[in-house]
């Protein structure tokens, strides 16, 4: 094993940067275009990022979406717990307070944006991701991929990952990185900047692990049409108010 992919694996594993609920076993391969985070380069990358501030606290939080349609619910409510936004009682452990993609649509103002038995069968748009996040006490920018620049894309998304308590939510079309097959929804986690590249917590962890994929392949990605909403994808800037 090279040296450098040692002290990566010591930096990684003396931080808690690798939890293990991120490295489970998934069942489709990737593409040669896209990176696996289980991967010496892949953790080389994160311990060369000068961009990665998401990336505990997200990881932390990391949720396997409940189903097929609740890639939106899973990436909002890591969000959530990593802002630490007050939750209600999770009826899974009783007494305890937390976000749960069972309990995120008890909040009644979620109904105003999108209901969850609708979630449940069609999935979110880019713009019923940003309402339904509006819908607890956090500010939020919402960007379509076709109203911004790959150099915006990148600036934005990079200026938020070097600051702490704050995040990115992308919306994109799996097919256009060479994956299966719509459109899905996931946590940027860090930038590294030698190979452009940022890492996807991807939140169908039965499906895929997390990626480093090339910002433009990524921006390309935004810029597609949501037949739902006929408008292009794109992704989202979420901080506490």
């Amino acid at each position: 094993m090279k040296v450098k992919t040692i002290i990566a694996k010591v930096l990684l594993l003396g931080v808690g940067l690798v939890p293990s609920q991120l490295l489970a076993q998934t069942s489709l391969p990737l593409s040669e275009n896209l990176i696996n985070f289980n991967s010496s380069q892949g953790e080389i990358f994160l311990v060369e990022s000068q961009a990665r501030q998401d990336y505990i606290p997200l990881s932390l939080q990391f949720e396997t979406q409940d189903n097929l349609a609740f890639c939106g619910v899973a990436s909002i409510v890591m969000v959530l717990n990593a802002l630490s936004i007050p939750a209600p009682t999770a009826t899974e452990w009783v007494r305890y307070n937390r976000f749960t993609q069972d309990n995120f649509f008890d909040n009644p103002n979620t109904e105003n944006v999108i209901s969850k038995e609708t979630v449940s069968r069609q999935g979110m748009t880019l713009q019923e991701l940003g309402g339904l996040l509006e819908s607890y006490p956090l500010d939020v920018e919402v960007y379509h991929g076709g109203e911004v620049s790959l150099e915006e894309f990148r600036q934005r998304i990079v200026d938020n990952l070097q600051q702490e308590n704050n995040f990115v939510l992308v919306n994109y079309l799996r097919s256009s990185i060479g994956q299966q097959r719509g459109g899905h929804i996931s946590p940027i986690a860090a930038y590294h900047e030698e190979s452009d590249r940022f890492l996807i917590l991807d939140v169908s962890r039965y499906k895929y692990p997390p990626v480093w994929v090339k910002a433009e392949e990524l921006w390309n990605a935004t810029n597609t049409i949501d037949s739902t909403s006929e408008k292009t994808r794109g992704f989202v800037l979420i901080s506490s108010q």
